[in-house]
C-alpha cells in the first residue's frame, strides 16, 4: 500500500495553518487553562469516550455522563456498568480519549489512560438513583442497581494531554468574523485554543 503524501510547500513568512496561528492562546497561565478546562466538561457533562478495541483493532465510542473530577480538574471519573464491553477494551489497552463539545462549538479533548476502579467507598460517593435506569434490576436482590449493585464501577481517566477551544465572541461575532474570512481569506479569530502539555500535566500533579 502506497504511503499517502502531503504537500508541505514553503508559505514564506505566513503560517500553514493560519486558523491556529489566528486563535492558539499562549498568554493564560496553566491554572486557569486548567479552571477553564474543568469547569467546561462539567457543565457539558456529556461526552465520548473513545477506547481500542484489541480484538478488532478498531476504535469505539460512546456517550458518557461526566460523575466527578479529581486532582484539581484534571482527572476525571465516569459510572460504568463493569460487565460491558468497554471495561473489556479498557483491560487490554488502557489509553482514552474523552472529548466534549457544545452547540457553540466549543470543543475539548482529553486523552491519558483509564482503570476500572470497584472501590465500594468511592461508588458511593459518586452514586446516582438514575443509575437504575441504565443497569436495570434483575429482580435477584443483589444486582438492583442501587448503591450496592456489585456490576457499578468507576473508570478513572488520567489526564495525559488536554487541547480545547472557548468561544472568545458570542453567535453574532462568530457569524460576523466567519463571513469576512469567507470574502477577504483572513483567518476567522473566532476561539481561544489551547493546549495543556504533558509536562504541565506533571507539573500541576505535583502541587495537586
Amino acid at each position: 500500500m502506497s504511503q499517502q503524501q502531503f504537500s508541505n510547500t514553503n508559505t514564506g513568512d505566513k503560517p500553514a495553518d493560519p486558523y491556529k496561528a489566528a486563535n492558539l492562546d499562549k498568554e493564560t497561565s496553566l491554572e486557569q487553562k486548567i479552571k477553564d478546562l474543568s469547569d467546561f466538561m462539567q457543565h457539558c457533562k456529556f461526552c465520548m469516550m473513545t477506547t481500542h478495541d484489541g480484538k478488532t483493532g478498531h476504535l469505539a465510542s460512546r456517550c458518557m455522563a461526566l460523575a466527578a473530577t479529581e486532582t484539581g480538574g484534571i482527572d476525571l471519573l465516569f459510572h460504568t456498568n463493569t460487565e460491558s464491553g468497554k471495561t473489556d477494551e479498557l483491560k487490554s489497552d488502557s489509553h482514552i480519549n474523552i472529548s466534549f463539545l457544545n452547540m457553540m462549538g466549543d470543543w475539548a479533548s482529553v486523552s491519558g489512560t483509564a482503570s476500572v476502579v470497584t472501590d465500594r467507598s468511592l461508588v458511593k460517593k459518586h452514586y446516582s438513583p438514575q443509575l437504575k435506569a441504565w443497569l436495570g434490576d434483575l429482580g435477584d436482590v443483589t444486582h438492583d442497581g442501587s448503591e450496592n449493585d456489585p456490576r457499578i464501577g468507576i473508570i478513572r481517566v488520567k489526564m495525559a494531554t488536554a487541547h480545547y477551544a472557548i468561544s472568545t465572541k458570542n453567535i453574532l461575532g462568530r457569524v460576523a468574523e466567519v463571513a469576512q474570512g469567507t470574502i477577504t481569506g483572513k483567518p476567522a479569530s473566532v476561539n481561544k485554543l489551547r493546549e495543556i502539555s504533558e509536562e504541565e500535566v506533571k507539573q500541576w500533579r505535583s502541587s495537586h
